[in-house]
């Protein structure tokens, strides 16, 4: 694998990630926020915004501009 492919694949990667955290958002307004189905979905949406946060960390630097 080069760079580049590389490179592409995590762009398509936080694309991926951001539209999970969309559709989350979504489900988590249809519900109750102290119910446990809520609760876990915050857990959830937070895991992927932490794997959003670190791809576009190691993007920007494979991209050379961090």
């Amino acid at each position: 694998m080069t760079i580049d492919s590389l490179i592409e694949y995590m762009k398509i990667h936080v694309i991926s990630l951001e539209q999970d955290l969309e559709n989350i958002a979504q489900e988590m307004e249809s519900l109750d926020p102290e119910s446990k189905a809520c609760k876990e979905l915050d857990f959830e949406y937070n895991y992927i915004s932490g794997q959003s946060i670190a791809t576009r960390h190691l993007l920007a630097v494979a991209e050379g501009k961090q």
